[in-house]
């Protein structure tokens, strides 16, 4: 089970490592003019989307195999309040793939403030969810 955990923790990194660049890439992509600079950025967002779906996927097959393996009933409210962020995180993928087909339309879907903001979600939400997971406060 240690390796496992192990795994489920590499799998995060990876797509924590998109969600920190993907939203960083948007607020170069929107200060970008040129055509070729824009087509570079389109390409670099949907890449990272990809590999970053990848960690998302075996971070969450991982967490639901760990999860069974502690018989889900009996596991204590720290996990719960985790499965929310992780949903939350969830969203918040998805959304970076609505920006990335906004992009792709010519559509410059939200401010440079906002998007800066944007970038600091997943800072916060792994914050909470190391904390959750290694204090385990109830």
């Amino acid at each position: 089970m240690l390796t496992l955990k192990g795994f489920h923790v590499i799998f995060m990194v990876t797509w924590f490592a998109g969600l920190f660049y993907l939203p960083r890439l948007f607020i170069y992509h929107l200060d970008t003019r040129d055509q070729a600079g824009l087509e570079r950025f389109q390409v670099m967002e949907w890449r990272l989307f990809v590999i970053m779906s990848i960690g998302a996927a075996l971070t969450l097959a991982s967490g639901i195999w760990l999860t069974l393996w502690a018989w889900w009933p009996l596991v204590d409210g720290w996990l719960h309040a985790k499965l929310v962020l992780v949903a939350a995180l969830i969203a918040y993928h998805l959304y970076c793939l609505r920006l990335i087909r906004q992009f792709r339309a010519g559509v410059q879907p939200h401010s440079d403030r906002f998007l800066r903001i944007f970038n600091e979600v997943p800072s916060l939400a792994l914050v909470a969810i190391v904390l959750l997971a290694v204090l385990k406060p109830f």
